[in-house]
């Protein structure tokens, strides 16, 4: 046998491990598979295709929004909540490159501390690498690999750059977009985007002012709105339950009305 052929069969063996202990939970092998996959690497691609066969069960919830209306802290309390119902999360956390090493700005350690010890949450950042649309290059098969691994819930943070980051529909089953009040000029170009396409639409620091007018503003044009004031957890218990019911309407009809039919229905 020539070496070449051996390398071939000993990078296979090396996958198909990889792949194995992806589905056993190991969370070591789940950031490796996505290193692989952010890198581009054919190791990588080969594993995705053995991972597409695992079933997968997952309630993946985008999270999108302007920065500084506080979606990290949101997620941060989802992820608090959905542990307390005993369920595996993970969260993928889409940060701008950094200029240096094209890595995210942001790391993992910095975000969410206070999960860092506990085994049932995963967290990662990736960085956008000059993508466009609000995610990372890698964000889809990131999700894969996270429901390969068995996660209940999967949360997707976008960069929250601007009104266009739509992508996140194509991944999430549930997007929730974040506003804040005192945003008033990109409420009103989020209008023409993020808010015409999310599910649940949350107006966080509702104890701010101008959060009443803000309120009643987001509610003339959008199905469903949530006040909340995540720093202290308010608004969080209701979140989930909404979530938790669009989920419902999914599993019931196999996919949930667009917010578009949500209007016309309401």
């Amino acid at each position: 046998m020539s070496g070449s052929s051996l390398q071939t069969r000993r990078d296979g063996g090396d996958i198909l491990a990889l792949v194995d202990r992806v589905k056993a939970r190991d969370i070591s092998a789940v950031s490796r598979m996505i290193t692989l996959l952010e890198n581009q690497e054919p190791g990588g691609i080969n594993a995705l295709t053995e991972l597409l066969s695992v079933p997968r069960h997952s309630a993946v919830i985008g999270v999108t929004g302007y920065p500084g209306a506080g979606k990290s802290t949101l997620i941060d309390q989802l992820v608090v909540a959905y542990r307390q119902q005993e369920r595996r999360v993970g969260v993928l956390a889409v940060d701008i490159s950094s200029p240096l090493t094209g890595g995210a700005i942001l790391g993992d350690r910095i975000r969410m501390q206070q999960h860092a010890l506990d085994r049932n949450v995963f967290i990662r950042s990736m960085a956008t690498r000059g993508q466009h649309g609000g995610l990372a290059r890698a964000t889809r098969e990131a999700v894969i690999v996270l429901e390969a691994a068995g996660y209940d819930v999967i949360l997707i943070e976008t960069i929250g750059v601007g009104q266009d980051e739509v992508d996140i529909l194509d991944i999430a089953q549930t997007v929730v977009a974040v506003v804040a009040p005192g945003l008033g000029d990109e409420v009103q170009a989020m209008k023409a985007g993020l808010l015409e396409v999310a599910h649940i639409v949350v107006l966080n620091k509702g104890d701010h002012p101008g959060a009443d007018m803000a309120l009643q503003d987001l509610r003339e044009c959008c199905p469903l709105v949530l006040r909340t004031v995540v720093t202290n957890g308010e608004g969080i218990p209701e979140l989930v339950m909404a979530i938790a019911e669009h989920q419902r309407m999914i599993d019931l009809r196999g996919q949930a009305p667009s917010p578009l039919e949500e209007r016309q229905r309401r």
